[in-house]
């Protein structure tokens, strides 16, 4: 090892040195013939930038050409008509069409002859009639739809297990285990459906009852989806004679939650002429296909459970010209308003008439009117008329 007076006096050496005889102890590269590089003393800056930016433009130009090559040669080519009807979609992205939002839709009735050009119900019959434009297809008119709740216990009508206090929202509500109403298959009533209603068409009532404005509904289906409780069903206007209760209890329990809700009596079974009404599960329900909307079971239910959404029935009246007094009118009438003798013309007594239209429906001759349903069967008549003279 080395001893401390020869380190001393190594140290002392470096000491006595300058920064420029180090620099000069330190071997370089040569210059020249067997040098390892070619040094210069200064750089030309202009002639780098120069190089830089021509090797930039030649890479870039080379990529850009490369790219649109690739982009025209594996093109996928778009029909203009997509576009076309994109454009004259309600723009709601509702999803009520089965697919994922508008574009969705425009491609699939463009490119698939399958595809209704009616499916966007929010933009109603000018839009179908515009796509169907658009595509060539044959526009069929449909019924319209409409948000229906299938409740009436509102705050005021049913009874609360206990008093929440939190965020007012259904979904929020339902999470406190399953809600605050005695009845857990009610509707809530803390505004959920009216929030996400694009159209505007649901509101709270002042009982906490969200009503449903048909004038705006498009039948989109997003306060379908967004009810916790599922109270809400999107069905065909032409069918507004519905069972408005969702309870599956027995008849003395929803009683006891509810002043308005379905107790399965099955009086509406018995009085229905058209086999409509069904019970289910401890639950009345209408069929839709076999129901003919005479209203008599709405009358005859005791809890008013079954609604009527026809606001005002129009009376019967008898068209003295074509009535031939085949008392059928009679027979069938459930309140007993049709009048008159066997092969004379009848009369319809206003006071008991209840415009439920069977009378309308039954007479074989067509000779009573002013029914909601009159214009229906009068088609239909003319229509079996036609037949028969073709064969």
């Amino acid at each position: 090892m080395m001893d401390l007076q020869a380190v001393s006096e190594v140290v002392n050496v470096i000491r006595g040195l300058d920064l420029a005889n180090i620099i000069n102890l330190i071997p370089l590269p040569h210059a020249g013939v067997g040098g390892g590089i070619e040094a210069k003393e200064s750089v030309d800056f202009v002639s780098t930038l120069e190089f830089t930016f021509i090797f930039v433009l030649g890479v870039g130009a080379t990529f850009g050409l490369g790219l649109a090559f690739a982009a025209k040669r594996f093109a996928v080519k778009k029909d203009p008509r997509v576009e076309q009807v994109r454009e004259v979609l309600a723009s709601a992205h509702c999803g009520a069409c089965g697919y994922a939002g508008c574009e969705q839709y425009a491609e699939a009735v463009v490119a698939n002859p399958d595809v209704s050009p009616n499916l966007c119900t929010p933009g109603g019959a000018k839009t179908a009639e515009l796509v169907a434009m658009i595509t060539g297809k044959k526009v069929e008119a449909t019924e319209p739809i409409f948000s229906r709740i299938m409740c009436q216990g509102d705050w005021r009508k049913s009874v609360k297990r206990f008093k929440y206090e939190g965020v007012e929202d259904c979904r929020a509500v339902v999470l406190a285990g399953g809600g605050d109403k005695s009845c857990v298959y009610g509707c809530l009533g803390y505004g959920t459906c009216e929030r996400v209603c694009p159209f505007d068409a649901i509101h709270m009532n002042e009982d906490h009852l969200p009503v449903v404005d048909i004038t705006k509904c498009t039948g989109c289906r997003k306060c379908e989806a967004a009810c916790p409780k599922k109270v809400i069903e999107i069905l065909p206007a032409g069918k507004p004679v519905l069972v408005a209760c969702h309870s599956r209890d027995k008849g003395a329990e929803t009683r006891k939650h509810c002043q308005v809700g379905c107790i399965a009596c099955g009086v509406c079974v018995k009085v229905c002429p058209f086999d409509a009404a069904v019970l289910e599960d401890g639950l009345s329900r209408i069929i839709l296909d076999k129901c003919r909307v005479c209203g008599l079971c709405v009358r005859k239910c005791p809890t008013k459970a079954i609604v009527d959404h026809i606001p005002e029935r129009s009376k019967a009246y008898v068209i003295k010209a074509k009535c031939i007094g085949c008392n059928m009118c009679m027979k069938v009438c459930p309140v007993d308003a049709a009048e008159g003798e066997l092969k004379k013309v009848h009369t319809i007594d206003q006071g008991k008439c209840i415009g439920c239209g069977i009378c309308t429906a039954r007479c074989p001759k067509q000779a009573i009117d002013g029914t909601f349903n009159a214009r229906e069967v009068f088609a239909m008549a003319e229509e079996k008329k036609k037949k028969k003279a073709a064969a």
